[in-house]
């Protein structure tokens, strides 16, 4: 039942590799790199001839989780997802299945082997223990690369502000529309910022029309529901992060393209879930073709084999994710929207189904059904708006990881050191000035990646730094996440954050408003690739 890789000419050679034992890599004939996945270039010398080149098929477990949740129907549980490096080059690592010993065996440093396992005209790739351990660092402390200065003083995020915030329901199986709670959102948003429908210029999403409940049709879709004529448009998931959306609205405001950019996020996973929606096809295809053979189908996995690696090399251990999730629930206790609300201990944490380790069932976000529209307007306006505007200071956008879930940053959540690196470059303002911090928290793993990437403390001193969870509570030096963030209020991807920013910055939160609040750094995922920015009160 395993999904199987769709063979192209280029790839035909590493998937029927196994068929006469042996597994092979690209290897660059000029400069002799072995290069993984396989592409037509060397990224180290840009020679374009290579050749697959047999392995040994020796390698070192650097990271993995112990799958317990029916992603794939078929898929035998519980199984192990692991991220191996080859001996011959521990820069080249395969996503892979551990087999032949139990699954609670596997551990970051076990010694494996390749062995292979043949369905149709495919050679699966799995490994084996060989009974030994590697105790050397194969992956090495993450990295904090400099990122490229600012081309000039000015700064189009200042030109420009968010005006309007609008959302419509949220919640679980709402059998709704996902366009119905789309314009719901975006009226909304445009009524908030004192405009008309006829005054929107600009339309901006994240990721476009895509299927499994993760869109409302995209910009086609909403332009035919309420023919706005924007001259300017713009969606897609190639942006950095899901709030690339509102940083591109931010560019084309800045550039005079147009005055006043709707920009708009909705999901109906769980209404897609409900009415048993397929989304299923035939062969794997992509970049999803090194890892779905494996059973490595949820970000849930991908993410997983990281947290493991990270609390094998700092030692720390899942208290740690807890005070994330438990700070989550405290705070949505406070958030009429949020999905859930009941109160929850670190012991309710520890008692949740496993789902793939170390994450347990509150590790993880809410799938719902909800959108939420973000008006972007030029920055004259903001004297004359209805409600305070709100402003971007800097924005985080440059790539300095390699976008892979494998391949590049194994200690952290990927994409997140590049990006806060490269926000810092682009302001006076530092850690100490940031009066909140809304942190995507598709799983808890990722909010300390973000905390520790940007700064608040140092990498692999969470821990301790969280005090308990005492740190980040509404009282706390850093309020985090005071909506309840998509691990309690729901998986709205990013913009929940947004507009609890926004709300949070205009002083308008109710009980859970953080006193003073005048700056807040908000972040999207990892891995899309990703962005984060710096928004503060206009007064």
């Amino acid at each position: 039942m395993r999904p199987l890789p769709e063979l192209t000419p280029w790839n035909r050679w590493f998937w029927s590799s196994g068929e006469d034992g042996n597994l092979r890599i690209q290897r660059c004939s000029e400069c002799r790199t072995y290069v993984h996945p396989p592409v037509p270039i060397c990224p180290s010398c840009r020679a374009t001839s290579s050749a697959p080149e047999i392995v040994s098929g020796r390698a070192t477990v650097v990271g993995y989780t112990l799958n317990e949740h029916p992603w794939l129907p078929g898929f035998p549980l519980p199984y192990v997802i692991a991220v191996v490096a080859l001996d011959e080059c521990a820069e080249v690592r395969l996503t892979t299945n551990i087999v032949g010993c139990r699954p609670g065996e596997v551990h970051v440093g076990q010694r494996v082997t390749v062995r292979f396992e043949n369905v149709d005209d495919v050679w699966i790739p799995l490994f084996e223990p060989t009974g030994g351990t590697d105790d050397r660092d194969l992956v090495g402390p993450p990295l904090s690369p400099e990122p490229r200065g600012p081309v000039t003083s000015e700064r189009f995020e200042h030109r420009s502000v968010i005006s309007g915030i609008g959302r419509s329901a949220t919640g679980r199986r709402l059998m709704v529309d996902p366009l119905s709670l789309t314009v719901d959102a975006c009226l909304t948003a445009i009524d908030d910022a004192g405009l008309k429908p006829d005054d929107i210029d600009g339309l901006s999403t994240y990721p476009g029309p895509v299927g499994m409940g993760m869109s409302e049709g995209g910009i086609a879709a909403v332009e035919e529901a309420l023919r706005l004529h924007p001259t300017w448009i713009n969606g897609g998931m190639e942006l950095p992060g899901q709030g690339g959306a509102i940083i591109a609205a931010m560019m084309a405001v800045a550039s005079g393209l147009c005055r006043h950019v709707l920009c708009f996020r909705t999901v109906w996973e769980s209404t897609f879930a409900a009415l048993r929606l397929s989304a299923a096809g035939g062969r794997v295809a992509g970049p999803q073709q090194w890892s779905l053979p494996f059973g490595a189908a949820s970000a849930a996995n991908w993410i997983g084999v990281n947290a493991n690696q990270y609390l094998h090399r700092y030692g720390s251990d899942r208290k740690l994710f807890g005070m994330i999730a438990v700070n989550a629930r405290r705070n949505a206790a406070l958030n009429p929207a949020a999905i859930y609300r009941d109160p929850m201990t670190m012991k309710d944490y520890f008692a949740a189904r496993a789902i793939t380790s170390p994450f347990g069932l509150y590790d993880c976000d809410v799938p719902c059904d909800g959108s939420i529209a973000v008006v972007v307007s030029e920055a004259s306006v903001a004297n004359d708006l209805p409600r305070p505007a709100v402003r971007c200071a800097a924005a985080g956008t440059q790539i300095l990881e390699r976008v892979s879930w494998d391949q590049g940053t194994l200690t952290h959540e990927p994409q997140v050191i590049g990006q806060a690196a490269h926000l810092w470059s682009r302001t006076d303002l530092r850690p100490k000035d940031i009066d909140l911090a809304l942190l995507y928290d598709g799983f808890t793993f990722n909010c300390v990646s973000w905390l520790e990437a940007l700064g608040f403390c140092g990498f692999g001193e969470a821990q301790d730094w969280l005090d308990g969870g005492g740190r980040i509570a509404p009282d706390g030096e850093l309020p985090l996440n005071t909506h309840g963030g998509q691990l309690s209020e729901g998986r709205l991807h990013r913009f929940g954050f947004v507009y609890e920013a926004v709300l949070q910055l205009r002083h308008q939160a109710g009980n859970r408003q953080v006193g003073g609040a005048e700056t807040a750094v908000v972040s999207t995922g990892g891995g899309v690739p990703s962005g984060v920015m710096i928004l503060q009160g206009v007064r």
